[in-house]
Order: C-alpha cells, then structure tokens, then sequence
C-alpha cells in the first residue's frame, strides 16, 4: 500500500507548526502579552524622555509669522516729490556700490563702469529692477523704477558715462493735448 492515502494527505495538509495544547497556550499568551509590554514601553519612551523647552520655532512670533496672511498691501504718497538719483543712491546702492561688494561696481570707477555704460541706459535700468548675479531687483522696493533710473544714471554718469537723467513722465492731460497741439500748430 501507499503511504499517500487520502486520510494522511488530509492530515498533512491541516498541520501546522503547534501541535499540542501546551503550545497553543504558550502562542495565544505571547501573542497577547508581548504586544502590550511593546505598548508599555513605547508610552515610557514617549513620555519620559527628555523634552527641549519650547523652541524658537515654537516661540509667539514664529507661530504668528507662519500663520500670517500671503499678501499685504502698502500705502506710498504717490504724490511725494521724486528723489534724485544721488539720493537713490546714498539711500539703496551705496552699501555695494561704494565698498565693490561682490563684484559691484564702485562709484567713479572708470574702468569698471565702462563696459557697463556701452550696453546703455535701458540695459542698465533692466539690470537694477531685475537683478543681476548677487545684487538683488530693486524694482517694487521703496523707490519708483523712475528713481532707479536716476541712480543708474548717477552712477554710471560718475564713471564717465553720458547718460541723461530720466524726468518723469507729463501728466495724462498734458500728454494727450501736446500731440493736439503740434497738430494745429503745424497746419
């Protein structure tokens, strides 16, 4: 006969590795004490541990400074008079421009400003509202792009360049009418 009857098959199949009751008392008591001596231990660990006072990550005005709205809005005097460009200067350029911080360009530097002033006034300009290697866009600051422009201009003018200082633009009444005016004028 064989030893591979349907009766041993079935046997075989169903076995598995706890075979008398001693062990199936030993695996339903591990399998319910260790998990909760592993949750014992955990709770310890969190709360006894030694915890740093409250961090400046933490602090009033860290928390405050995160939860702070996205946008913000300022008010300017759009009717203040405009500065001149040595006035930019003294005010936003002068702690690069003066020591030749990180490649800045020094004020009256001939030698440095004169490649500079070949590209012209509009490269100049778009370089300081936008920024350029480290000097960060001055554009959206406190100054007008117009008083940036002088502050190029007075820079650049410094070193050698022939630059005109930009004026403000006519008021919208006064553009509209002179174009009218040199119409009728010329009849």
């Amino acid at each position: 006969m064989n030893d591979n009857s349907p009766a041993t098959a079935s046997d075989e199949a169903h076995s598995g590795p706890i075979k008398t009751p001693k062990q199936m008392l030993l695996a339903v008591t591990y399998s319910f004490v260790v998990p909760i001596f592993a949750i014992i231990g955990l709770v310890y660990y969190v709360t006894l541990g030694n915890k740093p006072a409250a961090t400046e990550a933490n602090s009033e005005q860290a928390v405050a400074a995160r939860i702070q709205k996205i946008g913000s809005i300022e008010i300017r005097d759009v009717n203040r008079p405009l500065r001149s460009g040595e006035e930019v200067f003294n005010a936003q350029c002068t702690a690069c421009h003066t020591a030749g911080l990180v490649g800045a360009p020094k004020l009256g530097d001939a030698a440095a400003w004169a490649p500079r002033n070949l590209t012209g006034y509009d490269a100049l300009l778009n370089s300081a509202l936008k920024g350029k290697n480290a000097m960060a866009a001055q554009g959206g600051g406190e100054f007008q792009d117009l008083e940036i422009g002088r502050a190029v201009v007075y820079m650049a003018n410094s070193a050698g360049g022939k630059f005109e200082e930009p004026q403000a633009a006519a008021a919208p009444a006064e553009a509209a009418s002179a174009p009218a005016e040199a119409a009728s004028a010329a009849k």
